[in-house]
């Protein structure tokens, strides 16, 4: 079995979601293998590169500064505990980043996916080029999709760009070629909704052309759900962001665990959202402690 905790918007708050994996294992005697994140990560490894909203939400919540803080420069004690826990987060991009700074390590890259922190734990996921997840016997493949649509294709560095469209269209053209569906999509943004004009083009023709089992998103500040996706298949699953509410707490649907089983070369998908208020007890100003 492979199994994978999911979150969407961290907005800085590195550090928690290793956290919450973390107790997660002590609490159920369940290994995850794979933390996922739907982006908005908040990676500003300099506080001079923010974007206005990030700089305005970091004067009231210290959290959004948690790469430049924590996982820039190593910190002992965040080295041994990751080094404990060993388990690697796999991130697509938000339009809250620092663009520059992922384009350079992007650029440097051969692979999928790229290490972007001090202590080679946090990995993002190229737009477009699949991600095959191994543990004994058993695979799992993503796809990821980073940043947020525009309708008039900026070429600004939140918005999916142009070279990205076109790894886009590659895969989707040789998936189509060999009859071959990835198992999950994780982007940032939604697909775009006829209703409202809001979301990426570009997911929703990914959707259109294949089958993946689920779809997991963040970004639209919406609470968790899951809904049909248009091509009558996918599961498509909105992660709430991974914020604490006005009594400290975290929201229900911010941490969600997929399990995915091999059963006669099909694969069984089971997810379920964790509730953390009862398992966890994590607290907005105490979590760091935990």
């Amino acid at each position: 079995m492979i199994r994978l905790a999911l979150f969407a918007d961290i907005h800085g708050k590195f550090l928690l979601p290793f956290k919450l994996a973390h107790h997660y294992q002590q609490t159920t005697g369940k290994s995850i293998d794979l933390i996922v994140q739907c982006g908005d990560m908040g990676a500003f490894p300099d506080k001079g590169r923010m974007d206005k909203a990030t700089l305005r939400h970091a004067a009231r919540d210290r959290d959004e500064l948690g790469f430049m803080d924590d996982f820039v420069h190593t910190k002992p004690p965040i080295a041994q505990f990751l080094e404990r826990l060993n388990l690697n987060m796999l991130c697509v991009r938000g339009n809250h980043e620092d663009h520059e700074f992922l384009d350079e390590l992007e650029r440097q890259s051969v692979q999928a996916a790229f290490p972007i922190d001090v202590y080679q734990r946090v990995w993002v996921l190229k737009t477009g080029e699949p991600f095959v997840l191994q543990k004994d016997g058993e695979s799992l493949e993503i796809l990821g999709i980073g940043r947020i649509g525009d309708r008039k294709q900026r070429p600004h560095g939140e918005f999916i760009q142009e070279y990205e469209r076109q790894t886009l269209r590659r895969f989707i053209k040789d998936c189509l070629k060999n009859k071959h569906d990835p198992d999950l999509l994780i982007t940032h943004d939604q697909p775009t909704d006829s209703q409202s004009g809001y979301g990426a083009e570009e997911i929703a023709n990914v959707l259109d052309q294949l089958a993946f089992a689920y779809h997991f998103y963040g970004h639209t500040g919406e609470a968790y759900r899951q809904d049909l996706a248009d091509n009558g298949i996918t599961r498509s699953v909105k992660i709430r962001e991974l914020e604490f509410d006005g009594q400290g707490k975290l929201s229900e649907g911010c941490m969600l665990i997929l399990e995915v089983e091999q059963q006669k070369g099909d694969k069984l998908f089971t997810l379920s959202p964790v509730p953390l208020n009862e398992i966890i007890h994590f607290m907005r100003d105490t979590w760091r402690y935990c």
